[in-house]
């Protein structure tokens, strides 16, 4: 697996909207626990929740800025852009990858 790729396509994917190619990225019982809006969203249903709510909703759009890889983790920090209070915000994932596919990951936001 290519960590590096898979993170630049997941991006890509992830600001065309499609939640269903989306979700692919993710084994299926996948933990992703984002505490800046104080929740954990758990398997593709929960996952698909907050990606609709969280990135289709205020169309929001994620600019990679600085990615760590270690040998089945990652770390990612980003520019988030959309239509949400501050416009633009900085943002971090740290991801856990089973079976190339992503098994954990917690989202923040970088104030």
């Amino acid at each position: 697996m290519n960590i590096e790729t898979f993170i630049k396509e997941w991006i890509a994917v992830g600001n065309s909207y499609n939640t269903e190619k989306y979700l692919e990225f993710y084994n299926q019982n996948a933990v992703l626990d984002d505490p800046s809006v104080g929740r954990k969203f758990i398997g593709h249903s929960g996952i698909k929740d907050y990606f609709v709510s969280y990135f289709i909703g205020f169309k929001t759009q994620t600019e990679l800025r600085k990615l760590e890889i270690k040998e089945d983790s990652a770390y990612l920090e980003v520019e988030f852009t959309g239509d949400f209070p501050e416009g633009k915000i900085g943002g971090s994932f740290d991801f856990v990858f089973k079976n190339n596919k992503i098994e954990f990951v917690k989202a923040d936001l970088i104030h």
